[in-house]
């Protein structure tokens, strides 16, 4: 499977901005790519302040990812701040080529931060089947709970939208290769960059782990589409050669 991360500056609480900054970068990839995967909160940054700009699951940006899908002829996840049922979510959206949308609610919310006073906690753990591919989709603060994320499903790719700021970032690149290493599968991690309202700075660290715990993609630190192809069989045989996930808890 071909991938593309894209790692961006966002535009504070500013959904039409955003859109057009990741139109454009989606637009400019010129190679055939299966999978498009953008940042935490996306159209807004890591906002606190969801009333002006929560969206619906019928709201403009779940259009124009259903529209840039199908005209990419790729899938193309993210996460973004949804209401419903008078309920504000952090909720990642998987949409597949044809418009069909799949839906995770992040489950670990960022007490630190108070995330957890504003937004309602998901409790349903996501398994995407997409082009033969099992794929466990996960936001930001997941990426530090390691049982709920255990690979019981033989999973094939774990994937964490993210706003982990510079301070933390050293353990953003460690749990992405625990992550792999224990589940035995493919990592993703797509991190913003650039300084918020908050004045925190988010130096990105995206990248692409392998089962063994091997970067594909190396942490990036600057604005750009990073693209990389991923080898299910090469996992399989190597899961299969070592026998870790038999011995799980």
């Amino acid at each position: 499977m071909k991938i593309a991360l894209i790692q961006s500056s966002l535009f504070w609480e500013n959904p039409i901005a955003n859109r057009n900054n990741f139109e454009e970068k989606i637009n400019a990839i010129t190679e055939k790519v299966d999978l498009i995967v953008l940042p935490e909160m996306f159209t807004t940054g890591f906002t606190m302040n969801p009333n002006p700009v929560a969206e619906t699951m019928q709201g403009e940006t779940i259009l124009w990812l259903q529209s840039l899908a199908k005209a990419k002829n790729c899938a193309i996840t993210g996460s973004l701040v949804i209401e419903e049922n008078n309920n504000f979510y952090n909720r990642l959206v998987f949409v597949f080529p044809n418009g069909e949308i799949k839906q995770y609610d992040k489950k670990h919310l960022f007490t630190l931060a108070g995330e957890d006073k504003v937004y309602t906690s998901g409790n349903q753990k996501l398994i995407v089947d997409y082009l033969d591919w099992k794929i466990c989709p996960l936001v930001c603060y997941d990426l530090r709970f390691p049982v709920f994320s255990r690979n019981i499903e033989d999973y094939d790719m774990l994937i964490y939208v993210a706003n982990w700021p510079k301070p933390r970032v050293n353990a953003w690149d460690i749990l992405l290769k625990a992550r792999s290493v224990e589940n035995m599968c493919y990592t993703i991690g797509v991190n913003r960059i650039g300084i918020d309202t908050n004045n925190l700075e988010y130096t990105g660290h995206s990248q692409v782990v392998d089962y063994l715990g091997n970067s594909n993609v190396e942490p990036q630190e600057i604005e750009g589409v990073f693209i990389t192809e991923l080898d299910k069989n090469r996992m399989l045989e190597t899961r299969k050669k070592l026998g870790f996930l038999v011995d799980r808890d």
